[in-house]
């Protein structure tokens, strides 16, 4: 069935007709196409940190993980990359009626240095060789844990010393993979950005001249707010066992804001991503939107950075509704650029050219 969409189509903002033929856009008129919706046309939204198939305890069985993608669709997220996951969730490439997921693989920790059952757990004279096979298994992406607690500190430190990190992001490229990191606290950063990481995730320990060094290379940030808004739980959590490790973790909320909009200010790639899975429930991107908005980013780019921008960052292209371009989008009541909040309910999904919601 051919679809019509009638509205103001983002980010050029011109009022207009759009059709959906064969699961791609198309602005030649198609005779018979039923009307779906009218209202503000966005290209369908971007996870670019989320976890289909696990949660607390590690890897889940494959009805919760559709469940979980299920969760993440109805709230507009069309496009997902998985950084790192236990569990096999290739089936649902087979889904016409799921996410798309870019995969980075499973998380690459240091043993004994992340949680439990998540990712592989090894020391650092394998960490190449773990990085070639996760890099064969995802998408196009590898995830490592840059930073956790240490117990002889009883704080956040780096997992990984600077020459396993060199040889191994070196190894990644080489394959064709992009390489991104966990990092929460400050120690790891400079290490990580050096050997030539491509990603930063959370990024709370980031300083000035870091900040330089990212928005230099083009490094990109996604600080997932929304979980950084649970770092006072976790330094309630460790606090008995890990004082320091609880006041570091208070401090780094504390400026979490400050953070994100310096990072934007120097020009870092900034995007959406909600850290879905394990800690945090799925479809939370209209909240990371928010979030990123209230640290200070111009609402127009807190949307594009869960919309075509963060599809141009993980597909190429423009990320935008062209011609021909894939019919995945979202339909709003009113402008997201202008009322962010209007994220929280759209009015029609389209996937792959078919209605979902």
């Amino acid at each position: 069935m051919s679809l019509h969409v009638r509205g103001v189509v983002l980010p050029d903002g011109e009022y207009r007709d759009l059709w959906v033929r064969d699961g791609v856009v198309t602005y030649e008129s198609v005779p018979g196409a039923e009307t779906v919706a009218t209202g503000w046309v966005l290209p369908g939204l971007v996870d670019l940190h989320c976890h289909v198939g696990i949660a607390a305890g590690g890897a889940v069985p494959d009805d919760v993980a559709e469940e979980q993608a299920l969760t993440d669709r109805d709230t507009g997220v069309l496009l997902l990359r998985d950084a790192g996951s236990a569990a096999d969730t290739r089936w649902i490439d087979q889904r016409d009626d799921l996410p798309r997921i870019i995969r980075a693989g499973r998380h690459i920790a240091r043993t004994k240095r992340y949680l439990r059952n998540y990712g592989w757990e090894i020391e650092p004279d394998e960490l190449v060789a773990y990085v070639e096979q996760e890099a064969r298994r995802g998408d196009g992406w590898v995830k490592l844990v840059g930073d956790w607690i240490d117990r002889e500190t009883g704080d956040l430190g780096p997992c990984w010393p600077r020459e396993a990190l060199d040889a191994a992001i070196a190894r990644a490229h080489q394959l064709g993979a992009r390489v991104t990191a966990h990092v929460f606290g400050e120690d790891a950063l400079p290490d990580l950005l050096d050997a030539g990481i491509d990603g930063i995730e959370h990024g709370t320990g980031l300083s000035p001249d870091l900040i330089a060094q990212m928005a230099a290379r083009g490094v990109s940030l996604v600080p997932t707010l929304v979980c950084i808004g649970k770092f006072p739980e976790f330094a309630d959590q460790g606090a008995p066992k890990f004082p320091a490790y609880a006041a570091h973790m208070r401090a780094l909320h504390e400026r979490r804001h400050q953070n994100v909009r310096d990072a934007y200010d120097a020009g870092v790639p900034v995007f959406a991503g909600t850290d879905a899975g394990g800690q945090l429930p799925h479809g939370l991107i209209a909240h990371e939107v928010l979030e990123l908005v209230a640290a200070g980013i111009p609402a127009a780019d807190a949307v594009a950075a869960a919309s075509w921008k963060a599809r141009a960052y993980l597909l190429g292209g423009s990320g935008l509704l062209r011609e021909g371009a894939a019919a995945d989008l979202c339909v709003y009541a009113a402008d997201p650029r202008v009322e962010p909040e209007t994220l929280l309910d759209p009015v029609r999904i389209v996937l792959r050219g078919r209605v979902v919601r």
